[in-house]
């Protein structure tokens, strides 16, 4: 299992400490650093920012929006990042929610799988720098009684192959992901109930396409707080899982609630979003369960989150990203250093 760091959005007045927890995680030595984007700052523009000051870490897009960009836009994003970073770009892309791409970027948010499928299939072959040709429910290439042809990349990629990771969470998509990615984007995940939640669809879609899982990236962004009282830790993120699981998406399509329920919260996640959905933002975070915000975290003094960490690379995952809470940037450089400290007691440095 290696380090991850996910940086999560720039923009917020951080630019510059988020820059030096890239920089510090790079010489660290940790993996990857990821970059997200929804509708504030866009993702490309920050990873060619981090790439162009750092040395070793890979930069992964976490996640570039399918509704932002054609197919064969994210394919010339893609190749030019891998060539500016000297071939440390990865590829993540996810469907977003319907309340931004309805609402931001226009664009219908229906049948997302086969969506992605499609988008995917398009990204591949514009990337192989085939000559692009494609005829689907959402994309046809090129259009119809036009002038368009079929033309190819101009550029040649640094690497044959881009790793190409796609943010998942329903049973679905998550086994349409081990069929057709190299690897998944997840969030709240739970070493304990992994099999159940994760691991099992992923499993079934690689298997589907003659894959082994042993060879597909499972990276999970897991909040991290060090200190000594884990009650006091594990309030700090009781906000934000009460956002996911009450607010995000509406009350008939929230995919993190539905991934809480299949967790054992069933009750739970009806009263957080039932809360939330009111108004009652303090409410919601409040009935977030402990033991919800434990296994989906990292808590505590340093043999602590050694112990999960090791739980977490026993459950599957292969690339665990940080995302250390903290104000200051002294205090997200010592998490990052507190995290390397821990995978070497975990033994698995």
């Amino acid at each position: 299992m290696r380090l991850g760091i996910n940086l999560g959005y720039w923009g917020a007045g951080m630019d510059q400490d988020n820059l030096a927890v890239a920089q510090e995680a790079d010489r660290l030595g940790y993996a990857v650093c990821w970059a997200a984007e929804a509708y504030g700052s866009d993702a490309p523009t920050v990873l060619s920012w981090v790439a162009a000051q750092t040395e070793r870490i890979d930069v992964g897009s976490g996640i570039f929006q399918i509704p932002a960009r054609t197919p064969a836009m994210t394919a010339m994003t893609a190749a030019t990042l891998d060539s500016l970073s000297g071939g440390r770009f990865r590829l993540g892309l996810g469907v977003s929610g319907p309340q931004v791409s309805e609402g931001w970027y226009g664009v219908k948010f229906d049948k997302p799988l086969a969506r992605t499928r499609e988008y995917v299939e398009i990204v591949r072959k514009a990337m192989s720098r085939e000559r692009l040709t494609h005829s689907g429910e959402h994309w046809t290439l090129p259009l119809p009684d036009g002038p368009g042809k079929p033309i190819k990349l101009t550029v040649h990629p640094v690497r044959e192959h881009i790793p190409l990771y796609i943010a998942a969470i329903g049973p679905k998509n998550l086994e349409q992901t081990g069929e057709i990615a190299d690897g998944a984007l997840l969030i709240f995940f739970a070493p304990e109930h992994a099999e159940e939640t994760t691991l099992g669809s992923l499993r079934a879609g690689c298997e589907k396409a003659g894959k082994d899982l042993a060879d597909f990236d499972v990276c999970p962004t897991v909040p991290m707080a060090v200190g000594d009282d884990v009650d006091a830790l594990a309030d700090q993120f009781r906000p934000y899982t009460a956002l996911y699981v009450g607010g995000m998406g509406s009350r008939k399509q929230n995919f993190y609630n539905r991934l809480a329920q299949r967790m054992g919260y069933e009750k739970e996640a009806a009263e957080i979003q039932d809360k939330y959905l009111a108004g009652d933002k303090e409410g919601a975070a409040a009935a977030v369960p402990r033991q919800l915000i434990d296994s989906t975290t990292l808590l505590g003094p340093v043999d602590r989150i050694a112990d999960r960490m090791r739980a977490y690379a026993e459950a599957g995952v292969t690339t665990l990203s940080l995302a250390p809470a903290g104000f200051t940037l002294d205090e997200r450089i010592a998490s990052l250093r507190a995290a390397v400290e821990a995978m070497e007691r975990a033994g698995l440095a």
